[in-house]
């Protein structure tokens, strides 16, 4: 993963695992996290895929969450633990790129789109992505929500369209 996305990946699984969280225990929440982490890596990798895209980013800023908050109905007032200083809460929140995430939840809904995504970014950019791209028994009960395409769809349908037209046009180039 490139360093330049760091930020932006990490925010953007926060906010998915925040919005759409694992079933219960250690390794569902680290299957989860892997598997969103994965999502939005191969999204970031898609959407800004040079080093100057990357350092666009970093000056004009990701857009943050609040659409996306006010999109899923979330309330992130109440939801953090005690000891969150609500500044800290809305900083990461800040790093949370729409359009990445958006992506992200078409590419956990659909893993075929996820395989095809793949074919398309360097590699060494996205890391392993099988637990996206091959899900199994234990991603599934792992992550029930964040796996299920009715529940993603509003963060999915925000920006599919644009995904969809990346993948064909890049598809096309490469025949």
């Amino acid at each position: 993963m490139s360093a330049d996305l760091a930020p932006v990946i990490a925010a953007g699984t926060r906010w998915l695992l925040t919005a759409f969280p694992p079933s219960p225990g250690a390794f569902s929440q680290a299957l989860a996290e892997a598997q969103a982490r994965q999502a939005v890596a191969l999204a970031a990798a898609l959407r800004y895929p040079t080093p100057l895209d990357a350092q666009l980013l970093h000056l004009l800023g990701p857009g943050g969450s609040a659409r996306l908050d006010w999109l899923t109905g979330a309330d992130h007032d109440h939801d953090h633990e005690a000891d969150h200083d609500a500044d800290a809460d809305a900083g990461w929140r800040t790093w949370v790129d729409e359009t990445v995430v958006s992506w992200a939840a078409c590419l956990l809904a659909n893993p075929a789109l996820a395989v095809d995504a793949h074919r398309l970014v360097d590699r060494a950019q996205t890391g392993e992505v099988s637990r996206l791209t091959r899900p199994g028994n234990h991603e599934h009960a792992a992550a029930p929500l964040l796996r299920h395409p009715d529940l993603l769809e509003p963060v999915a349908a925000l920006h599919r369209e644009q995904l969809l037209d990346l993948l064909d046009t890049e598809n096309a180039a490469l025949r």
